[in-house]
C-alpha cells in the first residue's frame, strides 16, 4: 500500500467517506506549515500549497449541495454534443468549425439561484448557465438535483486563452470527466500534460470513451481495454473508463449512474481537496528531511567561530595588555618608593585602548585597533561554516535560509564586539590587599631609612648623640639607613617573580574572560539566527507529518 493510500484511507470512514473535520484539520496544519516556512522558503516553492489553501477554504465555504462537475477534452471529442445528451437539450453549440467551444458552459440540476455564488467563484459567465429543470421530466431528473455540469473549452484549442481557462476551471471543479474519442485516446498531451497530473485524484476523475457507437462490439472492448492501460500507466488505476455515445441514449445509462452516485454522495468536493492535498503535501515533502540534529551547531564549529571573532575583536592584544597593565600597576603599588613614581609616570597599557574599570552601565568605544582583512575573511569562513554545519542534514532548499540567517546581522558584529570587550570584567578594578600591605611595609622601611639619615645628619653637627644604641656593633642611625634602604630593594626584587606570577594569571582569567563574552556575541549574532530556522524546520516537519497522517 502506498503513503497516499496510507494516509486517505486514514481520512476515511469505515463507509469509505472523507470526514470533513479531519480534512480541515489537516488544511489547518498545512497553514501552519506556511506560516512557518514562508519567511525562510522561496516563494515559488510555496505557490501551490498557497493557492490550495486559498481554494480550499473558499470551496468549503460555498454550497455542499452541489457538485461540479467537467467535462473535458480535446478538439473534435464530442464534449458538447455528450453535454448535451446529458442535459438532455441543447445548450452547448456543437459545430465543424473548431475550436466550437470558447467559454464555459453550465448546467444545473435544481434551482439556479443556490448555485449562482459557487458559479461566480469558479467563473461561469451568467449569460451561459442554464437550469435543468422541466415540468415534463422532472421527476426523471431529480437523482441529478445538484449536479452543476461544465462544458469545457477544448484543451488543445489553437487559442491560448481557451487553453488557459481549461487549466484553470479544471483547478476548481470537484470532478472531471475526460472525453476521448477512438482516434486520438492516447494523444500524448493528454497523457502528459493533463491525466498524469491528475493522479492523486483517481477517485474523482472518470475517463470516457466517446463515439463509441462508431466501433463494433469487438473493437469498443480492445479500445477501452488499451485506454485502461494507459490510465495505469498514468497512475490512474482507481479511475472508471466508460463507453459513451451521445446519439445513443442507451450508452449514456452507465455514466449517468455514476453521476447520480457522486451527486447521491456528496463526497466529490471533499475527494478533489484531499487529493489536491496529497499532492501539494507530496511536493512539500522534498522540502522536509530528517530532523535536525539535537546539537545543529556543533561546539567545534562554535569554538572556531569564537577563535575568529576573538581575533577579530582583539582579544590576545586586550589579554596582553591587561598583563601589562597588571604588572605596572604592581610595581607602581609595591616597588621601592623612591622609584616607584617612574612608574606612574608610564603609560597605562588599558587605558590606552579605553579599558578603564568604570563604575557605569555606559560602555564607551575602546581604542582596540581594528580587525585586519585576513581576520575579517576568516570571521566570514566561519559564518559561512555554521550555516553550512546546520544545513548538512536536512533538504538542500533550506541552505540558503541558514546562509540568510548566519549573516543577518553580521553588520552588528563589530559593534557588539567592541562593547562586549568593553564591559568584560578584565580583573583589574579592585586593588589586592597585599599590594597594600607591601606598599604600607616600603613606606616603613623608606620611613626608618630616612630617619637614620636624618639621625646621621644631626650626629654630625652634634645635635644628637650617635653611639646611645648599637646593634652588632653599629650605631642606631647607622642601622636604620642601611637596614631601611636594602630591605627595600631586597623586598622589591623578591617581589618581581610574584608578580610577574600573578599577571601570567590575570592575563589568562581576562583572555578567558573575553572569549566567553566574545563567544556569547557568536551566539546572538550568527548562531541564534541559524537556530531560528532551524526551529522553523522543526515545526514545518511537524505541521508536515500532520498533514499527510491526520
Amino acid at each position: 500500500m502506498s503513503l497516499v493510500e496510507k494516509v486517505r484511507g486514514s481520512l476515511t470512514r469505515d463507509d469509505g467517506r472523507i470526514d470533513a473535520d479531519r480534512l480541515v484539520g489537516r488544511f489547518e496544519s498545512l497553514s501552519r506549515f506556511l506560516r512557518v516556512t514562508d519567511p525562510h522558503l522561496p516563494d515559488g516553492d510555496l505557490v501551490a500549497a498557497h493557492t490550495l489553501v486559498e481554494r480550499a477554504g473558499t470551496r468549503l465555504k460555498l454550497s455542499q449541495d452541489h457538485t461540479v462537475v467537467a467535462l473535458a477534452g480535446s478538439t473534435g471529442s464530442g464534449k458538447s454534443s455528450l453535454f448535451n445528451a446529458l442535459a438532455r437539450l441543447k445548450l452547448s453549440p456543437v459545430g465543424v468549425r473548431r475550436p466550437t467551444t470558447g467559454v464555459a458552459h453550465a448546467c444545473v440540476w435544481g434551482p439556479l439561484e443556490q448555485a449562482n455564488r459557487l458559479l461566480d467563484w469558479v467563473g461561469v459567465l451568467p449569460r451561459q448557465r442554464y437550469v435543468r429543470e422541466s415540468a415534463l421530466d422532472g421527476d426523471d431528473e431529480a437523482a441529478l438535483r445538484g449536479l452543476v455540469l461544465l462544458d469545457l473549452p477544448d484543451f488543445d484549442s489553437v487559442d491560448r486563452g481557451h487553453r488557459l481557462e481549461v487549466d484553470r476551471l479544471l483547478g476548481l471543479v470537484d470532478q472531471v470527466i475526460w472525453v476521448v474519442d477512438p482516434q486520438k485516446y492516447g494523444d500524448r498531451i493528454l497523457h502528459n500534460a493533463y491525466l498524469r497530473q491528475f493522479r492523486q485524484i483517481g477517485e474523482v476523475t472518470i475517463v470516457v470513451l466517446n463515439q463509441a457507437d462508431r466501433l463494433s462490439s469487438a473493437d469498443t472492448e480492445l479500445v477501452l481495454a488499451d485506454l485502461r492501460r494507459l490510465l495505469d500507466e498514468d497512475g490512474l488505476a482507481s479511475a472508471p473508463v466508460l463507453a459513451t455515445s451521445a446519439k445513443q441514449p442507451g450508452m449514456l445509462t452507465e455514466l449517468r449512474e455514476t453521476l447520480e452516485k457522486t451527486v447521491a454522495e456528496r463526497q466529490s468536493a471533499l475527494r478533489r481537496l484531499a487529493g489536491d492535498l496529497d499532492a501539494v503535501s507530496e511536493q512539500l515533502a522534498e522540502m522536509i528531511g530528517p530532523p535536525a540534529a539535537e546539537d545543529e551547531v556543533d561546539r567545534a564549529t562554535v569554538r572556531q567561530l569564537s577563535e575568529a571573532l576573538a581575533a577579530s575583536a582583539g582579544v590576545p592584544a586586550v589579554a596582553s595588555a591587561t598583563g601589562s597593565a597588571y604588572r605596572q600597576r604592581a610595581a607602581a603599588a609595591t616597588g621601592w618608593p623612591l622609584v616607584r613614581g617612574l612608574n606612574k609616570l608610564r603609560p597605562d597599557p588599558l587605558k590606552r585602548l579605553h579599558l578603564t574599570a568604570a563604575d557605569t552601565d555606559v560602555v564607551s568605544r575602546t581604542s582596540v585597533p581594528p580587525a585586519t582583512a585576513a581576520q575579517k575573511s576568516a570571521v566570514g569562513l566561519s559564518v559561512r561554516a555554521v550555516a553550512a554545519r546546520a544545513a548538512a542534514p536536512i533538504p538542500a532548499v533550506w541552505s540558503p535560509a541558514l546562509n540568510t540567517a548566519s549573516r543577518s546581522r553580521s553588520d552588528d558584529l563589530p559593534d557588539a564586539l567592541d562593547r562586549a570587550v568593553g564591559s568584560t570584567d578584565l580583573g583589574m578594578r579592585r586593588t589586592p590587599i597585599w599590594w597594600r600591605l607591601v606598599g604600607g611595609l616600603q613606606w616603613l622601611l623608606l620611613v626608618a631609612a630616612v630617619g637614620g639619615l636624618g639621625w646621621l645628619v644631626a650626629g654630625a653637627f652634634d645635635l644628637a648623640p650617635l653611639d646611645v644604641i648599637k646593634i652588632a656593633g653599629f650605631a642606631l642611625p647607622l642601622v636604620l639607613l642601611v637596614g631601611g634602604l636594602v630591605l627595600g630593594i631586597l623586598l622589591w626584587l623578591l617581589l618581581k617573580p610574584l608578580i610577574n606570577w600573578a599577571a601570567r594569571r590575570t592575563q589568562r582569567r581576562a583572555e578567558q574572560r573575553l572569549r566567553s563574552a566574545v563567544t556569547g556575541v557568536a551566539r546572538e549574532h550568527v548562531v541564534a539566527p541559524v537556530r531560528e530556522v532551524l526551529n522553523a524546520y522543526a515545526q514545518a516537519r511537524e505541521a508536515l507529518a500532520a498533514v499527510r497522517s491526520e
